[in-house]
């Protein structure tokens, strides 16, 4: 069987839930599930490099008529020779030689061969609501961002509001959930020498909760448009969320999915608490979301 050397298209940025495709390979794992690599995939998958958003929940219907569970969907690489999947992975998006690619994960004996054409369909109210929870962390993040900006001392980076980017300086993790996220950052010396002030945060943070919620209602009743740009229609082409907020156009570089405006949020509010991982402070902000 021969492996693709291309990068897979992916669908999923136009919030395509269902596509017919051509199986361009299928490759036995270890653990005794099959991997099956698609021409084109409408299929969200998990990326083992930065797994915010988890795989979409999709189902295969094989030339046969029957369909088949996808037990999940994740990147994978190839040079041609072998397939990696997931955390095996040996070199970054863009490494000369190798092809990008969604591995739809099913049984073993799934009646899936290469050549079949074969139709995808991805769970509709599951994918929209991690694009709800995906949208409403952005806006988290950057609301987060206003309502801490007074406490830096010096200049970092800035988002595309103006304000200090305490989430890119600080985020040591992100999980997108439905209807939600919760983002870890770590308050530790590299931060502080940048110039964040961290004394008497803990006693602030009911308020600067209030801040940030505040924000996030006054973006959300505007309703604006959300989209996704894109240098390209493979997996591994960069994507851009970006929303109209407060007069300004700010682009934000990311591969999960998303509502289309922010119409299609009810509301959204933040939890602020304080923990620690061996003995650095973190923050985590625990965003929840509602469709309208």
């Amino acid at each position: 069987m021969t492996l693709p050397a291309h990068d897979t298209v992916v669908l999923y940025p136009a919030a395509t839930i269902t596509n017919r495709a051509t199986v361009v390979h299928v490759e036995p794992l270890p653990d005794g599930r099959a991997a099956v690599l698609l021409d084109v995939t409408c299929c969200h998958p998990v990326d083992a490099a930065w797994p915010d958003q988890g795989a979409d929940r999709a189902v295969l219907d094989a030339a046969d008529g029957s369909s088949v569970i996808v037990d999940y969907c994740t990147v994978a690489a190839t040079d041609g020779s072998a397939l990696f999947v997931g955390a095996d992975i040996p070199v970054r998006p863009g490494e000369e030689g190798w092809a990008f690619v969604v591995a739809h994960i099913v049984a073993e004996r799934a009646p899936i061969a290469e050549g079949d054409e074969v139709e995808l369909h991805v769970a509709g109210a599951y994918r929209r609501a991690l694009s709800i929870g995906h949208t409403a962390c952005h806006l988290a993040s950057l609301a987060l961002n206003a309502a801490v900006a007074g406490r830096w001392t010096k200049q970092p980076r800035t988002d595309g509001l103006g304000n200090p980017d305490f989430d890119k300086e600080a985020i040591q993790s992100s999980r997108i959930l439905e209807f939600g996220s919760i983002d870890r950052f770590r308050l530790n010396k590299s931060l502080r020498r940048k110039g964040f002030a961290t004394d008497g945060l803990a006693d602030e943070l009911e308020g600067v909760a209030a801040a940030a919620n505040a924000t996030l209602a006054q973006w959300i009743a505007t309703g604006a448009p959300v989209r996704i740009d894109r240098d390209g229609d493979r997996l591994t082409n960069r994507r851009y969320w970006v929303a109209e907020l407060a007069g300004e156009t700010v682009r934000i570089p990311c591969g999960g999915t998303h509502v289309s405006s922010l119409a299609e949020l009810g509301q959204a509010s933040v939890a602020l608490t304080l923990d620690t991982d061996d003995t650095t402070p973190i923050l985590q902000m625990r965003t929840t979301a509602t469709a309208r």
